[in-house]
């Protein structure tokens, strides 16, 4: 039997100052919290213009933290600040690059401070380069590497995924692995560093496998042209008779036969199905067939096959789908839908979402608590 540590999850007793912003900042603070760090947002006198958007119950991105109003403009919120640091063990920031240094809270000054602190720094191009001081967004992150010329339909435009590649997987995943890897690294020798977090540069680790697939001639350079980019018939979505679609993933031979049975396709009409120059038909056959039923019938006739078929499901739709309530993927947080913390751990359960906090907390609150915990401040600190 596997031994079960109190609930609060692997990083209970982690202390994390996160300087308040947008995108991947945020969510990476977030993952850090579900997984029990004590997370403390430095939030500015005003939101910006993208943060007023959306109210305070709707940031998702804020649960399980501690909001402190802090003026870094003024000398009492800087010293507010270094006190929060020197009893910190991650700093995440996500400024353009020498920003941070122009606050007064450069990381040599930090480290110099507190030699064991984790700094982790996430932009779009990177501390250093050419484009380091230019202002960027997902989609021009994702232009520049690559990954946005590869995504879209043959014969049309690039299409920019939403922000879920360049800002988090490519920015909040790769910032989370490094301060992972930089705490691990902190614990053993006593001796911090910091993270540098490139969107640009998560984008590329990512596209590792196509590039060798390109490099060997498995993969065109023609986005919609390969066997998981819309290009293959049986690797495409589909538009059922309700007006909603139907995703299918028949790569395997295994599979696939399950998915040529299900749709009634004939053998002669599968025949030779990885010859491209065959695609369009069959293509055309799919289509026909999947619109003569609802997404939901043709859900019921796959059911329990492995002929890897889904429903193309809406962000509301998937809280109640059944299987995704059965693994209790989603929770409702007074009254808003949240994705339940994820990776779980057999030992060290994350502790349950609180939801996003509505109103601010006292800096002096969190310095007591994290120094009543036993913080080590900083020689010399505040």
């Amino acid at each position: 039997m596997t031994e079960t540590a109190p609930a609060g999850g692997p990083l209970r007793g982690v202390r994390v100052v996160e300087f308040a912003g947008i995108g991947p900042g945020p969510l990476a603070g977030m993952l850090l919290a579900d997984l029990g760090a004590d997370v403390v947002v430095l939030e500015r006198p005003q939101a910006s213009e993208i943060t007023a958007l959306v109210p305070r119950r709707g940031v998702i991105a804020n649960r399980g933290k501690r909001l402190v109003t802090v003026d870094l403009k003024t000398e009492a919120g800087r010293g507010l600040a270094r006190s929060l640091i020197d009893r910190a063990d991650v700093v995440l920031e996500g400024f353009r690059p020498g920003t941070i240094e122009r606050l007064g809270f450069g990381p040599d000054e930090l480290l110099r401070r507190r030699p064991a602190l984790v700094i982790c720094r996430i932009t779009g191009w990177g501390q250093e380069g050419p484009r380091s001081r230019t202002a960027g967004h997902d989609i021009t992150y994702l232009a520049v590497t690559g990954a946005l010329d590869a995504i879209g339909r043959a014969g049309g435009p690039p299409v920019p995924p939403v922000n879920f590649l360049g800002d988090y997987a490519g920015g909040t995943l790769f910032a989370v692995l490094g301060i992972l890897a930089a705490l691990f690294e902190a614990r053993r020798t006593g001796v911090g560093q910091v993270v540098d977090a490139a969107m640009t540069d998560g984008v590329g680790a990512l596209l590792a496998p196509t590039l060798g697939m390109l490099a060997t001639g498995v993969w065109r350079s023609e986005r919609g042209t390969n066997f998981i980019d819309t290009g293959a018939p049986f690797y495409d979505v589909y538009r059922t008779r309700d007006d909603k679609y139907l995703a299918l993933g028949g790569l395997e031979e295994e599979f696939f036969a399950q998915l040529a049975k299900g749709l009634g396709l004939t053998e002669a009409e599968v025949e030779d199905r990885w010859n491209p120059a065959r695609w369009p038909a069959l293509r055309a056959r799919i289509a026909a067939t999947v619109a003569t039923r609802t997404r939901d019938e043709w859900m019921a006739r796959f059911e329990g096959t492995d002929a890897c078929v889904a429903p193309v499901l809406t962000v509301t739709e998937a809280a109640a789908d059944p299987a995704n309530q059965a693994r209790g993927a989603f929770v409702s947080i007074g009254g808003v839908v949240h994705p339940a913390p994820a990776p779980r751990f057999s030992r060290t359960p994350a502790r349950a979402p609180s939801p996003p906090p509505e109103a601010v907390t006292d800096g002096a609150v969190v310095l007591a608590d994290w120094e009543g915990a036993g913080g080590t401040p900083a020689p010399g600190a505040a």
